[in-house]
């Protein structure tokens, strides 16, 4: 029997294209398109296909319905597989979407489902309860945990990972041991172990508090 597929994907022609990427592909048969979240989510639950397969970004808010439909399908339908296509190769989405098991979850980029077969496969997979990742997202998840243990980040203490979450929050030494309860002379201390640790050291303080800062947050 064929795999049943709902589609959700706003942008008419590469919706189009989809549509006959999957009209091309064996043992797939399409149940209905849609443009739009709030369409998408109510024709899912009345045709219960086998796999839907949708755009992360969708009206109204173009942000990450997909994602969240994912979501909300592994608790309401936990059988019902979903191939989530994009544009984005940002490895946080496809954390997101494998945030609450593999089984029955694909993500492909836009660019792999111009070719029948790999979109064939995909859809086959989730329907199976297995996974499929593009290959340039493993790559970049890769990528990404590489750099994270590169980070120099990974050489401070415990306390001084506190100290410098405060200071990314613009907090003052005065401040800083106040709510530590420690000296502010002490806070001093483990301020420049943390600029040398970061390697901040040909700066004055407030551009090194300010650089800190930013490896703080970007994690670089």
């Amino acid at each position: 029997m064929a795999v049943t597929v709902v589609l959700g994907e706003d942008s008419y022609l590469a919706r189009e294209g989809i549509i006959r990427a999957l009209e091309a592909s064996s043992g797939v048969e399409l149940l209905a398109a849609c443009g739009d979240f709030v369409t998408l989510r109510a024709t899912v639950q009345e045709l219960e296909p086998d796999v839907v397969l949708t755009d992360i970004r969708m009206p109204p808010s173009n942000t990450d319905e997909g994602i969240r439909l994912a979501a909300e399908l592994r608790a309401t339908h936990p059988a019902m597989g979903v191939v989530v296509i994009s544009q984005h190769s940002d490895p946080l989405y496809a954390i997101a979407l494998f945030e609450g098991g593999s089984s029955g979850r694909a993500y492909l980029l836009k660019e792999s489902v111009r070719e029948p077969e790999e979109l064939r496969r995909a859809v086959h997979e989730a329907a199976a309860g297995r996974s499929v990742v593009d290959p340039r997202i493993v790559e970049r998840l890769i990528t990404t945990q590489l750099q994270r243990r590169r980070s120099p980040l990974e050489n401070l203490t415990a306390r001084e990972h506190e100290i410098l979450s405060m200071i990314a929050e613009g907090r003052s030494n005065t401040a800083i041991a106040d709510a530590l309860v420690i000296t502010k002379r002490a806070v001093e201390g483990h301020i420049n172990a943390i600029f040398a640790k970061l390697k901040l050291g040909d700066s004055d303080d407030v551009s090194r508090r300010v650089k800190a800062a930013l490896v703080y947050l970007t994690g670089t």
